[in-house]
């Protein structure tokens, strides 16, 4: 008679269900003590976001401030920087006038000549 094809030497699985339970039940509670800590993690991030915000505001009415305070001090650099100008050509044209002046220059030619 022919052999039948195939090995005879199979392992037996054993069937210690009260084993196999425990383990993943074990499994079971890590990945509950797990989802439990990230969900803790997740909450602690959310008081953190909250505090974060509620300290934001303050700091953006500063910043608005600040910036208001910058535009009215470079308006006042600009005021005095045109009057410093303006105060340097009076000055100028002041020493023109005295160097066409003391040159004997008539008044009338002066005029003319400003124009």
């Amino acid at each position: 008679m022919p052999r039948t094809k195939g090995s005879k030497n199979r392992a037996t699985t054993s069937a210690d269900f009260d084993a196999q339970i425990k383990k993943l039940q074990k499994d079971k509670a890590m990945l509950e003590e797990g989802l439990s800590k990230t969900v803790a993690q997740i909450e602690e991030l959310k008081t953190d976001i909250k505090s974060l915000r509620e300290s934001l505001k303050p700091q953006r009415v500063e910043i608005k401030q600040t910036e208001k305070e910058i535009a009215k001090l470079e308006a006042k650099k600009a005021a005095a920087e045109a009057k410093a100008a303006e105060a340097a050509k009076k000055a100028e044209a002041e020493d023109v006038l005295k160097k066409l002046l003391a040159s004997g220059v008539t008044a009338d030619e002066i005029l003319e000549k400003l124009k």
